[in-house]
């Protein structure tokens, strides 16, 4: 069966020219078989030409989910309470509910129960994010903050009182918080203190 052939891939997810290629055959021929494997559930399809194994995606650990947020929607990074969960800084957690931040657009994604929420922010708002072992995450200070600023344009409902804000950097929130207006940086100070 072709499936074994395919389970060789050492990836985390794959294209149908990863499947072309495993497989000796033509892309065209890849990307009916993936569709024909995505009917019979050998395969999940996470966006267009992106594919990931059933069993992969069963026994996916929840770092390589932030990884595939990350890839599901380009460019994005991992903010807001997933973020501050990351950094243990709340005490919600969130396992299949996976928040990121957005350049172009604002949309939900689910994908065999597990959802991926993205956020749109403008360009200037876009930066405070690093990448952490394959994972393009916000500082907690800028998940913070991304998490009040939707917050303020009435967009993001966050709990305040999941978070351990003795963990935040006040220096760090001071800096980033120069890029805002000064609207929001009084509703910032309104609620950190």
């Amino acid at each position: 069966m072709k499936y074994n052939d395919i389970k060789k891939i050492n990836k985390l997810y794959f294209t149908y020219q990863d499947v072309a290629k495993i497989l000796s055959t033509s892309e065209d021929s890849a990307r009916v078989l993936c569709t024909r494997y995505v009917k019979q559930k050998y395969l999940i399809r996470l966006k267009r030409n992106f594919y990931i194994l059933k069993e992969r995606w069963d026994n996916i650990a929840p770092n390589q989910r932030l990884e595939l947020a990350n890839i599901l929607q380009v460019p994005s990074y991992i903010s807001l309470m997933t973020a501050l969960s990351f950094y243990e800084y709340t005490t919600q957690v969130q396992q299949k509910f996976i928040e990121s931040i957005s350049l172009y657009r604002t949309f939900t994604k689910d994908i065999e129960g597990v959802v991926f929420n993205y956020s749109k922010i403008k360009n200037d708002f876009y930066f405070g994010f690093s990448k952490k072992n394959n994972i393009f995450i916000a500082s907690p200070e800028k998940a913070l903050i991304d998490s009040l600023y939707l917050s303020y344009l009435g967009k993001y409902n966050l709990d305040l009182s999941s978070l351990n804000l003795e963990k935040i950097d006040r220096k760090s929130c001071e800096n980033i918080l120069k890029k805002y207006p000064s609207k929001f940086k009084i509703y910032y100070k309104r609620y950190i203190k």
